[in-house]
């Protein structure tokens, strides 16, 4: 065979070679592809609240996925800021941001490093914070300001501190408890999540140590729309009655009745009928006058100092109690709460937690308690000497001990004679949980936020059948061993050519 049929031939060859790789490219462009959907990694979101007497932090997690617009969350870390409240460091605001270092190294620890630059924070500060706000706008900015610097120092997606206002504070604790008890939605036994039909939607009552909120869904329209929160969860719209007293929380309500004794008694030391028989307590004038919640008596020297002593009188304690309410006057009659405020009927079942919890557990009256049993058993206990009862509970502070007694008897005028559930004690639930969760604001203020937090897209990834994939690698590799043996085979039998 001569120089010139062997080149045809191999220059055959090689466009053989080529056709076949082209045909093979052409098999696996219309091979079957087959999607594979992974699923959704975990999202996370932290939030501070930051209330009056403490600070916590709560870090919850839910799939990337999300159900009508709303993620299923859940709560996987929760750490108790050492020390008080921040608003208590308005003359350090710098102590403030560092009271927070621990839990956010907490939280650090048990978020994947991968995922914290993605985590939201969140910093809500409640009635304390208003408080202050209130009496020194420029403290409360710069204890703000010195919070958000502390975040800002560790990887995540700090969103901002702020103060939330009471109406918020109340709404979100009702979504806290309603998603928690599955009111807007369930996971069936298809592994579907759905809206439950004939669910109950629960009404929330939180009190803290500065404010106090009630919300609920009412039985019929509103007439003050100011009142109402309007939210959309699930897909679904509420329509939610919330309203916050300022002043009205624990601390600060018994802080009110120890400036209604100094206004009516001017000998000491002053009976308390709220304290026990054998407590004695001595405040000066300025801590009792320290906050904006109490009604001074104009000019005063703070430096001087009142005297209490307990008088375990359980009736005086009530009406003691019952002066710092206004029950008359109502701004849309009968539907009012108290200091004219406007309230709808209460309407359904009510989850009462927070500093309701803790009172009336103590007292062995939660979950729930009839009505006269709850009235006998504060009696008594309002009764005793506090001998006796630091020998009942040597565990317990004495500061908390001291106030039983009256936080009871308030709670007691603000349920029954403010939001009048005198003909529905039996709806209301005293719980500190629900699944094993906290009750709260803060969950409810993760799940509202998931809305505005973009849903995580699956990633999908194509690809043909692993078999056709293993042959077509094979071709390929074949074709071009050959193209690469007949162009050195021409090279060799031809240096020109």
């Amino acid at each position: 065979m001569g120089k010139t049929a062997v080149k045809q031939t191999l220059v055959g060859a090689l466009v053989a070679a080529v056709g076949c790789m082209s045909l093979i490219a052409l098999i696996l462009t219309l091979a079957e592809h087959h999607s594979v959907e992974l699923p959704p990694s975990s999202q996370y979101g932290m939030v501070f609240d930051a209330g009056s007497t403490h600070t916590a932090l709560f870090v919850y997690q839910w799939p990337g996925n999300k159900q009508n617009n709303t993620g299923v969350v859940s709560q996987v870390l929760v750490c108790d800021v050492d020390g008080p409240g921040i608003s208590s460091y308005a003359s350090d605001p710098p102590g403030a941001g560092q009271s927070l270092v621990k839990c956010l190294d907490s939280a650090k620890a048990a978020i994947p490093t991968e995922k914290q630059k993605d985590t939201p924070v969140y910093l809500g500060a409640t009635a304390g914070m208003r408080l202050l706000k209130i009496q020194n706008p420029t403290q409360s900015d710069q204890v703000l300001k010195e919070v958000t610097k502390t975040i800002k120092n560790y990887p995540f997606d700090f969103r901002g501190a702020r103060i939330l206002s009471g109406s918020e504070e109340g709404a979100y604790g009702w979504i806290t408890i309603n998603y928690l008890l599955e009111g807007f939605i369930k996971y069936s036994f298809e592994g579907k999540w759905l809206q439950p039909k004939g669910g109950k939607i629960l009404g929330a009552l939180d009190m803290g140590g500065s404010s106090t909120q009630i919300a609920f869904t009412p039985k019929d329209p509103m007439k003050d729309p100011a009142s109402a929160a309007q939210l959309r969860l699930y897909g679904f719209d509420y329509s939610v009655y919330t309203h916050s007293y300022l002043c009205y929380g624990k601390d600060q309500a018994m802080g009110q009745l120890l400036a209604k004794l100094i206004k009516t008694n001017s000998t000491q030391p002053i009976e308390h009928p709220c304290y026990h028989q054998g407590y004695n307590l001595t405040l000066t004038l300025g801590d009792i006058y320290s906050s904006p919640c109490v009604e001074t008596l104009g000019t005063f020297d703070p430096s001087i100092k009142v005297t209490f002593s307990g008088s375990s009188d359980p009736m005086k304690c009530l009406t003691l109690v019952k002066s710092i309410f206004n029950f008359s006057g109502c701004s849309f009659p009968p539907d009012c709460a108290f200091n004219g405020v406007y309230q709808p009927p209460v309407n359904g079942y009510f989850f009462a937690f927070s500093a309701y919890f803790y009172t009336f557990n103590f007292l062995g009256l939660a979950p729930q308690a009839p009505l006269p049993q709850v009235l006998s058993t504060i009696e008594s206990f309002c009764k005793k000497d506090w001998a006796m009862l630091k020998a009942e509970h040597p565990e317990d502070k004495e500061k908390y001990l001291r106030d039983y007694c009256g936080s009871a008897n308030y709670m007691m005028t603000i349920l029954l004679d403010g939001y009048k559930f005198n003909q529905s004690w039996s709806n209301i639930y005293f719980q500190r949980t629900a699944a094993d969760t906290d009750i709260g604001w803060t969950l409810g203020y993760m799940l509202n936020l998931t809305n505005l937090i973009p849903s995580e897209h699956h990633v999908t990834v194509t690809g043909v059948q692993h078999g056709q994939w293993a042959a077509g690698v094979f071709f390929i590799v074949f074709a071009l061993f050959l193209c690469l043996v007949i162009v050195t085979v021409l090279c060799a039998w031809n240096p020109d050519y």
